[in-house]
């Protein structure tokens, strides 16, 4: 299974997504399955679609250390965590967190034995 992560701002636009995941894409292609929370659901869609509550981010250690995230969600990137934990126990990421260029989406790849 590979997972694409997302976190974004409540502004963004399909276009960001789109962006954040092509970026992430060129570095890791062939994903299976997308990942958020919840509330970040609404613009997601398409391939297997896994939530991941908040509670569960925070038990997440990841690469990038955003202070917005971590005031938000408790994790240093809702993309990167989500990824991981969607993935499964003993997951790894093979993309750390790309931007969008509009600054608005994130996403992080992760590869896992989970199905």
């Amino acid at each position: 299974m590979i997972v694409a992560g997302f976190g974004y701002r409540s502004g963004a636009t399909l276009d960001s997504l789109r962006a954040a995941l092509a970026l992430a894409q060129a570095g890791a292609p062939g994903v299976t399955h997308v990942a958020s929370v919840p509330d970040k659901l609404p613009l997601l869609g398409g391939l297997g679609l896994r939530t991941i509550a908040t509670p569960e981010l925070g038990a997440i250690v990841t690469p990038t250390r955003s202070v917005a995230s971590l005031a938000a969600r408790g994790t240093g990137s809702v993309a990167e965590a989500a990824a991981l934990a969607a993935a499964g126990p003993g997951a790894r990421l093979l993309v750390a967190r790309c931007i969008s260029p509009d600054r608005m989406a994130t996403c992080a790849i992760a590869e896992g034995p989970q199905a």
